[in-house]
This record gives structure tokens, sequence and C-alpha cells, in this order.
């Protein structure tokens, strides 16, 4: 099972590693013709056709496991990108006004189509100093305190709230629990799922555990196609159950983690689907895709009384606890 688990992720590396060439090499051969070389326009198509081909290919085929591994892609979008690129004149917000500021969590205020909306998402950091100043992505107890912070002040003054959901999960060291993280957690659900404005909740990456789960108490959920959205890691849940991480393959498509496995569950309502090859590959194409349907999302919503958005959204999360028996 080692083997053949080693060999698929070789196999999902390899094919990555061929897109990403194939990108560069069709991105080089676009600017040669537009100097004037017209004659590599036919070599231009067929790179463009034989990515396609590749590209669907690997999207069809793709397992759970592989899926996990593109959600964690160190190339794929973050928060930071995305608010950058759908938003305008974004202003952060920091600190808890109690012990500190986490950057684990971005948040803030911005224009969404020329409308004033709260921002509030994880970030990872790309490089390695980046990485360790946001812990990457596992927010405090302080980060999910600024956060409220920041839905509190949306809700004073009417602002929809947008997330987005790109963390392994909750920070669980002891200074993280002395401060009290799980009642960090708790509260920020328990706000989210009372607070008298419009939420829409994207999961972009890993959406892992409570310390996603308190920024996704949302209207609308949405999940980006190659991204994951679960309990516990494929890696965690490997070494509960079968004493060993090998397994994790085997974990990831037993927990039903992937973007289309949590749409038939009522999970989340809407999968937005990838550029051909994942996001990493083309970034301004999945910005454009996402802002098209977080507008969608929130032009759905103008028509329906708070009050009764409210009780919708309560009654969403009530369904996910209920089962029959047979």
């Amino acid at each position: 099972m080692a083997i053949e688990t080693e060999n698929k992720q070789n196999t999902t590396i390899d094919i990555d590693t061929e897109l990403q060439h194939l990108t560069s090499k069709i991105d080089f051969l676009r600017e040669q013709v537009k100097k004037g070389e017209k004659e590599r326009i036919h070599e231009l198509v067929a790179l463009r056709r034989k990515f396609k081909e590749l590209a669907r290919k690997k999207q069809q085929e793709m397992s759970a496991w592989e899926k996990v591994q593109l959600a964690r892609h160190p190339k794929r979008p973050h928060t930071i990108d995305y608010i950058q690129n759908i938003f305008t004149d974004f202003v952060e917000l920091h600190g808890d006004r109690r012990f500190g500021d986490d950057k684990a969590i971005i948040a803030g205020f911005a224009f969404f189509e020329g409308k004033p909306v709260a921002v509030i998402g994880h970030e990872k950091g790309r490089d390695t100093k980046e990485k360790i100043e946001r812990n990457f992505g596992m927010p405090h107890p302080e980060g999910y305190r600024k956060a409220m912070r920041v839905m509190k002040l949306a809700e004073k003054f009417k602002r929809p709230i947008f997330t987005f959901i790109d963390t392994p999960g909750a920070f669980p060291g002891v200074g993280a629990e002395e401060r009290g993280q799980s009642e960090a957690i708790a509260e920020s659900i328990m706000m989210m799922g009372s607070l008298k404005t419009k939420i829409i909740a994207t999961v972009i990456g890993e959406g892992g555990s409570g310390g996603a789960l308190a920024l996704g108490v949302a209207d609308r959920i949405l999940m980006l196609e190659n991204a994951i959205y679960s309990v516990i890691s494929p890696e965690g849940c490997a070494a509960i159950l079968y004493k060993s991480q090998e397994k994790a393959p085997v974990a990831a498509e037993n927990l039903k983690i992937t973007a289309e496995h949590l749409k038939e569950l009522g999970v989340i309502d809407l999968v937005v689907k990838e550029p051909l090859g994942g996001a990493h590959l083309q970034p301004k194409k999945m910005y454009r895709h996402l802002k098209r349907a977080l507008k969608m999302e929130l032009r759905c919503m103008e028509d329906i009384p708070i009050d009764e958005l409210v009780k919708r959204r309560q009654e969403k999360f009530y369904k996910m606890g209920q089962f029959l028996e047979k």
C-alpha cells in the first residue's frame, strides 16, 4: 500500500510539473506572437490544445488525496491575493484589544463592486519568514477575536461580510489554549449564527476543523473545485483510525472532504470551478471566476429581509446534524 501511495503522489507531482512547464511555454510563445512572430501561432495553438487535454484528464481522474495535495499547493492563491484582486481600497484592522495582533487572520474593510463590505480570512504566508509570522495560517484566539471585532462593526454599519477559509486548523499550542482557544472558536461560531448582516464564506484551500468553521457559519458557503473541508486532516484521521499515516489517501476518500462530496451532502452551497490545471496555474482567471460567483450570491440575497436571512442561516446548520435510522 505504501508503494502504491508513493507512486500515486509522484504521478500527481509529475503531471503538475508538466502542466506548469506547458503554461510557461504558452506564456513565452504568446509574447513572441505579440512581438510579431506570427509563424509561431500554430505552435501556440497546439500547446494550448495539449494543455487543455492533459488538464481535463487530470481533473477527471483526480482522487480525494490528490485534491488534498492541490489544496495545499504552495503557489495556490491566498486570502491576500483574493483581497488585492477582487476588492478595492482594503483597510486592514489589527489587534483584538485584549492581547495582540494575530497575523494568521487578515480582517478589515474594503469595497466590492463599489459597495462597502467587511473581509476576513486566514493567511498562510508565502516565504519562510512570512509563514512563521503568520503561523502557517493557524490562528491563535486573538485572531478569532480580531475577526469578531470586525464582524460586530460590519453588523453595526450593515455591511456584508466575506470570509476566506484556508487553514490546517486553529493553533493547538499551550499559549493558545491558555488564552481561550476553544472559547474563541465557539464564540465566533455562535456570533456568526446570529449576525444581522449578509455573510458569504469561501473555502479557497484547506478548511481544517473548528479553525475553519469559526469563519464558516454563513448564509452562502462557496468552495473552490480543488479545495478541501474537513473535521480532521487525512493524516490525522489515518493516524487515529488506521494507526499509520500511510493510510492518509484511504482516509481522504472516506472523509468525503472534496467540494463535490460536500455539495452532495448539503454542507456547502456552490462549487466554484477552477481554471484548467488548478487555481495556481491561472490565478487571474480564478479571481474572475470567484468574483463573478460572489457577485451573484450577494445579489441573490438582496431582497431577503435580514431576520429571514438569519433564520435560514441557523436552519441550514441545524439540518447538518440531522440523520435517520433505518
